[in-house]
């Protein structure tokens, strides 16, 4: 059974909890991931609290911080608070009951130097690891964003995967834009791939477009999915509702869900 979730809408939570009681899809919080609103007490704690007075899905996640967010960085002050908003991000996922939070690998392709290369993975391993073991209530995911092919984070999801509460989320869309065919991407890293953000774009631009109406090879996902990601969740990543409800009615006509 394929486990499916969609971004609520905190100004429509009736509309989005409706909608995903009718896929029975869990929630992944988008509330939290800006520093603005991670340093903004208040807000986190009114909006915590709001949400948790509703009848939620049984299953959530959340996005974490990951704008500048640099935790391998050499410079001190930055990796500081670079852990710092990895923190704030996963106290937000535990006071919200969610079971998983997502961060950015943010591995910048155009630093090719190999030194850049040869230590990133390591660099990474290094700071991911104890994190993970101090939260083991949490599921840490590692998502692929810029990278242009699997095997740097490959290299970072080996060395972690002994534990239980790490996996990566593999982001099909960046994929799909990155100088590798997204079908080798699943081959390297299904053992890895506990969860998957999913929408459309026009194969230029991560436009987060309805999953049908932009030009993804959808039947090649499917295939990918079934054949190597089959026990990974599923976030429909667009923000607005009726783009949720669209993405959803494709992988319906698409036979991809029932």
């Amino acid at each position: 059974m394929k486990k499916l979730l969609v971004i609520p809408d905190f100004k429509n939570i009736d509309d989005s909890i409706r909608l995903a009681r009718g896929y029975d899809a869990g929630f992944e919080y988008n509330d939290f991931n800006y520093a603005r609103s991670l340093d903004d007490e208040a807000f986190c704690e009114k909006t915590v609290n709001e949400y948790k007075s509703y009848k939620l899905p049984d299953y959530t996640t959340n996005h974490g911080a990951f704008i500048d967010v640099l935790p391998y960085s050499t410079d001190k002050k930055i990796k500081e608070i670079s852990i710092h908003r990895i923190n704030q991000s996963i106290e937000i996922t535990r006071k919200i009951g969610a079971k998983s939070v997502v961060f950015h690998l943010n591995y910048n392709p155009y630093l090719n130097h190999e030194l850049y290369v040869k230590i990133f993975p390591k660099l990474n391993i290094d700071v991911w690891r104890p994190i993970i073991e101090e939260n083991p209530d949490i599921n840490i995911y590692i998502e692929n964003m810029f990278e242009q092919d699997p095997y740097i984070i490959k290299k970072v999801a080996k060395a972690l995967s002994e534990y239980d509460n790490f996996g990566l989320c593999l982001d099909w869309s960046h994929a799909v834009l990155s100088k590798t065919n997204p079908q080798i991407w699943a081959e390297e890293l299904k053992e890895y791939v506990k969860h998957i953000h999913l929408n459309d774009n026009d194969l230029k631009v991560d436009t987060h477009l309805a999953w049908g109406s932009g030009e993804i090879n959808r039947s090649q996902f499917y295939n990918c999915y079934d054949k190597y990601l089959s026990d990974a969740t599923i976030l429909i990543e667009t923000v607005d509702i009726p783009d949720q409800r669209a993405s959803l009615r494709q992988l319906e006509e698409d036979g991809f869900i029932k």
